[in-house]
């Protein structure tokens, strides 16, 4: 469906909380706007539990970080699908999971209880990646180098970490990444570096840097030299899910999630593109994202 501008189709009026199935065209129909119900905690619905954890990166040469999403029944006998959620610049592996406006641990703890998807585990690390410690966020080409550099302690560290110590399911399949932002930005960027490893992506909100381009901060020096080098390396590893998407008012990164979805088109890279209608660059977005990237990834898992 490459390319193609999904209608929104979200007839629920706002307030509205009555559980209507979720839309099972998953292929050919986007519920733009989060279904209200999945917004809801519900008091006889179990949510899944949050753990801190550490883990040793070897790609940074210290310690790291990052919360982990448990399903309400968690069973160390059984294997899990393992979701990796990237955040956005100056945050870290609280920022996305402990925003009580995000509500994603509710969204797929209802999800799950209604059967509308299977359990899942989710990572929230910290992405940025630096291997100096004097080395802060910021809109420089120096200070924006650690969030590039998560591809290797994710590849390397992170997911080796996961898979040793929790009953995860391996393998490209099982393997997803979201992100925001930034976090949207290096989603694309692991997307088409390793789709060997990864085998779905959703980039919410995706921000500049890419390829080399200015914004209203900083001048980007591109992780790819060009648009045309901006394409999958693993061509004999097409991602079963790639999907961007960013809010029709977004202040903060504009057109660039537009641009994006214009070099892939143009590179013949096969992705699911729509806009959130109100949505700024806020948890609106982040909300539709991860709501349809969950009921699509578990479309392809079935």
């Amino acid at each position: 469906m490459s390319g193609e501008l999904l209608k929104n189709i979200d007839t629920e009026l706002e307030g509205e909380v009555s559980k209507e199935p979720v839309e099972r065209n998953r292929k050919s129909v986007i519920q733009t706007n989060c279904p209200q119900w999945l917004l809801n905690r519900d008091d006889s619905t179990e949510y899944g539990k949050v753990e801190l954890i550490s883990y040793y990166s070897n790609t940074t040469g210290s310690d790291r970080k990052a919360n982990v999403l448990f399903p309400a029944n968690y069973d160390i006998e059984k294997k899990y699908p393992v979701l990796y959620f990237l955040h956005g610049i100056f945050g870290d592996e609280n920022s996305m999971i402990h925003d009580p406006n995000n509500k994603l641990d509710t969204i797929i703890g209802n999800l799950i209880a209604e059967k509308e998807i299977k359990e899942a585990i989710i990572v929230f690390p910290n992405m940025f990646a630096a291997d100096n410690p004097d080395i802060q966020p910021g809109f420089s080409p120096e200070q924006v180098k650690p969030y590039d550099n998560f591809i290797n302690d994710l590849v390397d560290d992170l997911v080796p970490f996961i898979e040793k110590t929790y009953p995860v399911l391996t393998g490209r399949d099982n393997r997803a990444v979201i992100g925001f932002s930034m976090g949207g930005r290096e989603t694309i960027y692991i997307g088409l570096m390793r789709s060997d490893m990864f085998g779905s992506f959703a980039a919410i909100a995706p921000a500049p840097g890419l390829v080399p381009n200015r914004d209203m901060m900083m001048v980007h020096e591109g992780q790819f030299d060009s648009e045309s080098e901006m394409n999958l390396k693993h061509t004999d590893s097409i991602p079963e899910l790639f999907m961007i998407c960013c809010g029709d008012i977004d202040e903060v990164v504009g057109q660039f999630p537009a641009s994006y979805h214009r070099i892939l088109d143009g590179n013949k890279v096969e992705h699911l593109w729509y806009e959130v209608p109100g949505a700024n660059h806020d948890s609106f977005a982040i909300r539709s994202g991860f709501y349809n990237f969950l009921i699509r990834w578990e479309a392809i898992n079935n």
